[in-house]
């Protein structure tokens, strides 16, 4: 079924409008990288603005949490293929189960190698995803669409709204379609794109900081940072086998292959430190 809402259809978007920039073809290397990075420049600042809403949202995921609720990302495309990757970093950064934060783009995971067609313009399509997840009431559901009126997206909140699970969003646009139905919206204007239309630049880089932020900010307040190390990564390469041991070091008086030996026998940096620091 396709999504027909005349509001989201007449929504005036400002990632859609014409970009400043006239004529790119004609301009050289270096003029299109300095005005893509001064383009750039101004997206963290359009974070910054909406930080207060950031707090609102991660408060309410950490609540859910601490109960054993889960955080999912529902989106199409770009913004989509943005929640799996921050979902899928989860685990090994933070070592927690791969289920906790999961990320759904709509078209299923073939969707995020290649675009599948009309997959965002399914309305219901959410909702019977997220059911495959057995989503429920502890769980937190946030949907991703810089143009804040992708169909997929808003079609799932509505849906969770009525099932009496929290809704939270991260759109480019104020007050958008999406924005009017997360219970706890995150609007991040960042304006006209560099090429007209093209949210995967300024857009997609402002919902990349957002939901480090939103990842990271939950993960350390569930206590999976120690001081302001991964103590609980998944030790899954030789680089963060040896990242772990010089944590280990750092925590307590042991030579570096002591602090190895600790590490292969306990696992991960936190049950490493806690058994030394017991005997």
């Amino acid at each position: 079924m396709k999504f027909k809402n005349k509001k989201t259809m007449t929504f005036i978007k400002t990632t859609e409008q014409s970009s400043k920039y006239e004529h790119l073809e004609k301009m050289s290397v270096t003029e299109l990288l300095t005005n893509i990075n001064n383009e750039d420049k101004t997206v963290p600042l359009a974070v910054e603005k909406a930080l207060p809403q950031i707090e609102n949202l991660v408060d309410q995921i950490v609540s859910k949490m601490k109960l054993g609720g889960r955080l999912f990302y529902i989106g199409a495309g770009t913004s989509g293929r943005l929640g799996v990757v921050d979902a899928s970093e989860c685990p090994p950064t933070f070592g927690v189960p791969f289920d906790l934060v999961v990320g759904i783009i709509a078209g299923g995971d073939k969707a995020i190698r290649k675009a599948v067609e009309n997959a965002e313009d399914n309305a219901t399509q959410a909702w019977i995803d997220l059911q495959e997840f057995n989503i429920n009431e502890n769980d937190v559901v946030v949907g991703i669409a810089a143009s804040g009126t992708t169909p997929y997206v808003i079609g799932g909140l509505e849906e969770c709204n009525k099932n009496n699970i929290i809704t939270g969003s991260i759109s480019c646009n104020a007050a958008s379609p999406l924005s009017q139905t997360a219970q706890f919206p995150i609007d991040v204007v960042v304006g006209p794109e560099f090429i007209t239309g093209s949210s995967r630049m300024k857009a997609g880089t402002a919902q990349k900081l957002v939901l480090n932020m939103i990842s990271t900010a939950t993960m350390i307040q569930l206590g999976k940072v120690k001081g302001n190390k991964m103590v609980d990564m998944q030790l899954s390469n030789n680089k963060l086998v040896d990242r772990g041991t010089k944590m280990i070091m750092g925590e307590i008086p042991v030579s570096y292959e002591e602090a190895s030996q600790l590490l292969k026998e306990h696992g991960s940096v936190r049950k490493a430190v806690d058994f030394y620091n017991s005997k």
